[in-house]
């Protein structure tokens, strides 16, 4: 047999041994709504502090 080849024999009529209600929901978690929060701060306060935190992490890479 060459790379990636496989007996296709053992493909056709495997028994699964498992229910399909056990599989996990993909909408479990799944929540609507809105964040908000209040902040004393400006938006020019806010964005210097975003610069810092991006200029800090610059100067980690070095």
């Amino acid at each position: 047999m060459g790379f990636g080849s496989y007996d296709e024999s053992e493909q056709k009529d495997q028994e699964n041994d498992f229910d399909e209600d056990d599989g996990v929901s993909v909408h479990e978690n799944t929540h609507e709504g809105e964040v908000s929060f209040d902040s004393d701060a400006s938006q020019d306060e806010l964005l210097d502090q975003l610069n810092e935190i991006k200029n800090s992490g610059e100067d980690d890479e070095e």
